[in-house]
């Protein structure tokens, strides 16, 4: 059999090599990568803010909306509309949900008008520029 047999010049060759294996990514490899992820971050931002603002907006509507059911079941059982959101908390479930637009409980309104009411979410701050829906009550 043949042996090979390795100098001290190529043994430290190849420690040198390993050394230059483990050194890490370049400060061009880690510029590109944080590039790539500012572009990214520039076109999924917007996206998902606009998103979180109409799921807001939806929430707050179906809010109202149970809000307008409870009032109008209310009416019909004391032949009158009651404007106060807080008389209704126990109809609710014992609270009165979060307006997520307002980020309060009382992020409501009730108009009566004689044997008439509209229940709407108020618009708030949160959730950008935004009608919120009208729910129209008669007995």
């Amino acid at each position: 059999m043949i042996q090979r047999f390795r100098s001290a010049d190529t043994e430290s060759v190849i420690k040198r090599n390993r050394r230059r294996e483990r050194r890490g990514f370049t400060l061009t490899e880690l510029l590109i990568v944080i590039t790539i992820l500012g572009v990214l971050t520039a076109i999924a931002l917007p996206a998902y803010m606009g998103s979180v603002s109409t799921s807001r907006q939806e929430s707050a509507n179906a809010n109202a909306r149970a809000l307008a059911s409870i009032v109008q079941a209310n009416a019909i059982t004391n032949r009158a509309f009651d404007a106060t959101v807080s008389d209704y908390a126990n109809d609710m479930g014992g609270a009165l949900p979060v307006n997520p637009c307002t980020g309060t409980n009382t992020g409501y309104s009730i108009t009566v008008v004689g044997t008439s009411a509209t229940v709407t979410a108020d618009a708030g701050s949160e959730c950008g520029t935004w009608t919120p829906q009208t729910f129209r009550l008669n007995i």
